[in-house]
Formats: structure tokens, sequence, C-alpha cells
């Protein structure tokens, strides 16, 4: 009430009772419990949720508050060259990054492939998702940072014979592409670390987990952006366990790789 700058009287004209009724509710030497009605009503007017008033929780947000602060659909550009995913780099300096890619990394893109990928696509350019990815790439070399990254083994090898998700992309642009990522598994560890999994075992969809701070799903037109503790820790704990059961760890990632060749 005193957060609301609501009085005894404002609260039960808000509420539809009587003075009495809210006074009864406030008198600490007999305690009494509204009803179901009065409780929602006393909730509303305050602009808490009912379960906090009763004592039943720490959080005084109303449910949908709670739901927009802990999760949140965030419109995904298809190009790396998004803004917003700099800034969650940017809000999260210093923490773990753990991330699971919709195709390859984008920061272990070349630029064939990135014209591959993103040449059909209007808004960016792939010169501009280069650029963008270069950003990223110098983080990877800043001291302190922290980048894990689990990858469908079979991604790597069916770009190795030019199937599936990569037919129509030549072989020396393929080659190119697979050297690439081994130099940079190499190159940049243990900062960067790149595990393996096998997907007929093991699914993940892509994410990426920024730290304690906050999990974005990618599910095409839209990043699925999640800040609530527990929502968080799931999606570490599930990301952990797609590294323990992955067929190659770090630091045989690039020799395994460079073989695919």
């Amino acid at each position: 009430m005193s957060r609301a700058a609501m009085s005894r009287s404002a609260l039960a004209r808000t509420c539809g009772v009587d003075r009495s009724t809210i006074a009864q509710l406030l008198n600490e030497a007999e305690v009494r419990l509204p009803n179901a009605h009065v409780a929602a009503e006393c909730a509303s007017a305050l602009g808490v949720s009912v379960d906090w008033l009763l004592a039943l929780t720490e959080r005084s947000e109303t449910t949908a508050a709670l739901l927009d602060t802990s999760f949140r659909l965030t419109e995904a550009k298809r190009t790396p060259a998004d803004a917003q995913i700099g800034e969650w780099h940017r809000e999260a300096a210093g923490y773990k990054i753990r991330h699971v890619p919709a195709t390859l990394p984008d920061i272990l893109k070349t630029d064939a492939v990135l014209e591959f990928e993103y040449s059909a696509f209007v808004e960016k350019t792939p010169e501009q998702a280069g650029l963008a990815i270069l950003d990223t790439t110098k983080w990877l070399r800043n001291p302190g940072s922290d980048y894990e990254i689990c990858v469908p083994r079979h991604l790597v090898e069916s770009l190795a014979l030019g199937e599936g998700y990569w037919t129509g992309l030549p072989e020396a642009a393929r080659r190119e592409q697979i050297a690439y990522m081994a130099d940079c598994c190499r190159d940049l560890y243990p900062s960067l670390r790149i595990y393996l999994y096998d997907a007929r075992t093991v699914f993940s969809a892509p994410v990426t987990i920024f730290g304690p701070l906050l999990a974005v799903v990618y599910v095409g037109r839209y990043y699925m952006v999640l800040r609530e503790t527990r929502q968080i820790q799931a999606l570490t704990d599930h990301f952990d366990q797609l590294v323990r059961d992955s067929e190659t760890d770090a630091r045989s990632a690039a020799d395994t790789i460079a073989g695919m060749i």
C-alpha cells in the first residue's frame, strides 16, 4: 500500500469492500486471511501477485510481468550481422558462452560459405555478415574469452562430401572451409573449444547461452530469449551433457575436422 501510495480507504473502494475488511486484514494481533475474491482484488489494485501477497513467493511481480521479463520473443535476422547478437555478446563480457549453431558456427565460416548461404538474403550482404563475424573473432582473441561450441558431426561430414545442405557448394570452397575450421580449432584453443556430437544419439536445437545472464534459442524467424535463472541453468545442463556425450572432444577436434578433407 505504501509503495502504491494507496490508503486503506482507497484500497477498500478499489476492491469493492468495506474499510473494516481491509483493517481486519492488516490487524497483526488477529491474523485473518482474505477470501480468494478479495485477495485477487487487492493484488490487482496494488499491482502485485496474489502468491506474493499471501507470502507464497518472494517475487512480487504479476504472472504477466514475470513472463515478460523471463521469456521474450525477439525477431531474428538471418545473418550474423544482427545488432542484437552483438549486444548479447557485450552484455555477457567476461562469462563463458556456450553455442550450438544451426549449421556451422558463423564465426568459423569462410567468405565463400557466407556467399553461398547469404547471397539470396536481401537485407544483409555476405560482406556485411563477414564484417560482423570479424568483430566476434577479435573478441575470441581477447584475454579471458571463453567460447564452447557443439557441432553435429554429420554437418561437417556432409560439407566434406558436398551433400544435403551443402549441395552446390564447389569442392574447393568446401575444402577451404574445412581447413579453416580446423585451423581455428587449433589456433584459438583453449579460448575456443569445439566438440563434435552424433545427432543420431543426442539432439539439440540451435541455442546460445550467455553465461548466467540469458539463453537464446533460435527457431528461425525469432529468438526465444530466456532470462529466468532456472531456465538458463536447464539449458546450460543440456549443453554440458552435449559436451560429455560428444564423440570428439576439443583437443581432438582440429585433427578430426582436418581429416575429413
